[in-house]
């Protein structure tokens, strides 16, 4: 099955809704979002605002350890993420 044109992702993502932070050594603080879905290579992120997010973070879900991020995109409430 061909993958729809719009369609840009070389993984595909599974529809999550769970809860995460983001993290960022710099300022040593943490902003609370939401992972709308995730896969081996990166996420969507429900943010309340996309400003003040550094292109590259530390996501932390639940209780598992942290994955360093990198921000290809970012829109009014959501911010997409690479797992480097």
């Amino acid at each position: 099955m061909d993958k729809p044109t719009d369609e840009r992702r070389n993984v595909a993502r599974q529809r999550v809704l769970k809860g995460a932070q983001i993290t960022f050594k710099s300022h040593g603080a943490a902003i609370d979002c939401m992972v709308r879905n995730l896969s081996d290579g990166g996420a969507c992120l429900k943010v309340e605002s996309p400003i003040g997010i550094p292109d590259t973070f530390d996501l932390v879900l639940g209780d598992a350890s942290a994955r360093h991020c990198r921000v290809p995109w970012r829109k009014a409430t959501q911010i997409g993420v690479a797992f480097t």
